[in-house]
C-alpha cells in the first residue's frame, strides 16, 4: 500500500499574491489525488520535524532564525524568491516531518509513501533558505535514515528542473550517500555542472532549455540509472519536481506527463532490486497547475502499481 502522507499546515505557508511557489499548487495536487483512482492511499497526517532531526543537516542558527520568524500577519522576505507568511514555519516543520515519518515506515516494513507538502526543500543549504525553500526536507529525511536506521547507502534522485544545490552541499563529502540529479542548465541556481562529483557521490546531468523526453530518457539510461544501480541504496529518496514538464513557465525542458511515469517506473525497479522496494517521495516544484495534478497523479499512479 502506498502511503500518502500531507498536512493542513502545509496550506499555509503563503509567500503572497502572484509568486509560483502558492498554496494552490499543493490544492491542485490533493484535488488529483482525491479521484477514485487514488482511493487505496493510505492517507497519513504528517508530524512535525524535531530540532535534533533539523540539526543533522542545518546550522542551529538557521533553525532557529526560521522558527522564530512569525509575522502577525503579511510576509517576510528572506531573499529575492523565498518569503515567509504567518503559517511558514509549521507548514516546514511539517514537510520535514513528514519525510521523515515516511523512512521511518519504510524502514519498519518496506513500501513506498509520497510526501504531498510544502515548502519545498531541495534549495535549503546547511544555512541558508533560498529557492522558495527553508528546510531540506529530503536530506533532514536521508540523515535520519543513517543516524536512526544505521543506513550506509541511500541514494536521493532528484528529477527537478533545477539543480538541488542544498541536498549537494550538504551531502558532497558524506559517501553514504548519492545525490544524482537530471535539471536544466543554464538556470537557477546556477549549480549543477557535470564536473561537480563530490567525493565520487555527487551525479550531475545537465539538460539543454528545449530539450525533452529522448534527451532526458537518454541521459537516465545510459548515465544516472547505472549509477544507482551499482550503489546499490538500501534507502531510495526521491526529489520530485514536476517543473520539467513542457507548460511549466519556469523553465524550458519538454518532458510529458508520461515521463513521470517512465522515470517513477525505472525508480522502483531500483527500489526493488536493492531497497526492499523502500522508495519515499516527496514534492519539489511544479508551477503549472494543470501539469502539475497530472504529473504527482501519474508520479503516484506508477508508485501503488
Amino acid at each position: 500500500m502506498l502511503r500518502l502522507y500531507t498536512h493542513p499546515a502545509c496550506l499555509q505557508h503563503d509567500p503572497g499574491e502572484g509568486h509560483p511557489e502558492s498554496p494552490s499548487r499543493l490544492r491542485a495536487v490533493l484535488r488529483a489525488l482525491d479521484h477514485d483512482r487514488y482511493a487505496g492511499l493510505d492517507r497519513i497526517e504528517a508530524p512535525r520535524a524535531t530540532r535534533e532531526q533539523l540539526l543533522r543537516v542545518h546550522a542551529a542558527e538557521h533553525v532557529e532564525r526560521i522558527l522564530a520568524i512569525a509575522p502577525a500577519d503579511g510576509t517576510v522576505r528572506l531573499d529575492e524568491d523565498t518569503l515567509m507568511s504567518p503559517g511558514s514555519a509549521e507548514a516546514a516543520l511539517r514537510a520535514a516531518g513528514a519525510v521523515v515519518a515516511a523512512v521511518d515506515m519504510a524502514m519498519a516494513g518496506g513500501g513506498r509513501a509520497f510526501c504531498a507538502v510544502r515548502p519545498p526543500g531541495h534549495h535549503a543549504t546547511p544555512d541558508r533558505a533560498m529557492g522558495f525553500c527553508l528546510f531540506n526536507n529530503v536530506a533532514v529525511a536521508a540523515a535520519h535514515a543513517i543516524a536512526e536506521h544505521g543506513l550506509k547507502r541511500v541514494a536521493i534522485v532528484d528529477f527537478d528542473v533545477h539543480h538541488g544545490n542544498g541536498t549537494q552541499d550538504i551531502f558532497e563529502r558524506d559517501s553514504r550517500v548519492m545525490y544524482v540529479s537530471s535539471h536544466q542548465s543554464p538556470l537557477y541556481p546556477q549549480t549543477g555542472r557535470a564536473d561537480e562529483r563530490g567525493v565520487g557521490n555527487i551525479v550531475n546531468a545537465p539538460l539543454a532549455a528545449g530539450e525533452g523526453s529522448e534527451e532526458f530518457r537518454g541521459l537516465w539510461e545510459g548515465a544516472l540509472l547505472p549509477k544507482l544501480f551499482a550503489f546499490k541504496p538500501q534507502l531510495v529518496l526521491v526529489s520530485a519536481g514536476f517543473d520539467a514538464h513542457r507548460a511549466d513557465p519556469l523553465a524550458q525542458l519538454q518532458l510529458g506527463t508520461e515521463d513521470y511515469t517512465w522515470i517513477t517506473g525505472r525508480l522502483l525497479d531500483l527500489a526493488r532490486a536493492h531497497a526492499a522496494d523502500r522508495l519515499v517521495s516527496t514534492l519539489e516544484g511544479g508551477y503549472d497547475l494543470q501539469a502539475l495534478a497530472a504529473s504527482v497523479g501519474a508520479h503516484v499512479a506508477e508508485l501503488m502499481d
